[in-house]
């Protein structure tokens, strides 16, 4: 999983209409990070639907998979958890600022330290294939 450079992250809106985006990632024992970065966005961050799916429906999964010509090489990890937003005033908020920065080098340009993150507790993981 952490070989993965990006995951994709469902979510479900309050009727339980379905949505995935992809995201990048940071792991620390069972939270991933998610930042809600600077990248051009039409509304603002706290109103993605993501942000407002997660707040009506914390139940999320996160896919990371593996495509090879070589079936016998395909595999994924799907894991699944809780989620909320980590403010930037919360205890882990500056540590997960960190790790995201120290794994994706372009956030080391963002004010990601004054934004909300996503926090996924993982709850459960399910993996399938050549995941190594």
């Amino acid at each position: 999983m952490l070989a993965q450079r990006v995951g994709r992250l469902a979510t479900a809106d309050a009727s339980g209409n379905p949505t995935v985006v992809p995201v990048c990632f940071a792991l620390r024992d069972a939270t991933i990070y998610i930042a809600l970065d600077e990248k051009p966005k039409r509304v603002p961050v706290e109103r993605l639907r993501r942000v407002r799916d997660i707040l009506a429906r914390p139940q999320v999964t996160l896919l990371f998979d593996v495509y090879h010509e070589d079936w016998s090489q395909l595999g994924y990890v799907q894991a699944h958890g809780s989620a909320d937003l980590a403010r930037p005033d919360d205890a882990d908020h500056a540590l997960a600022v960190a790790l995201l920065r120290e794994r994706y080098p372009r956030y080391r340009d963002m004010a990601l330290e004054a934004a909300p993150l996503i926090r996924v507790r993982v709850e459960r993981v399910t993996a399938w294939g050549a995941v190594g």
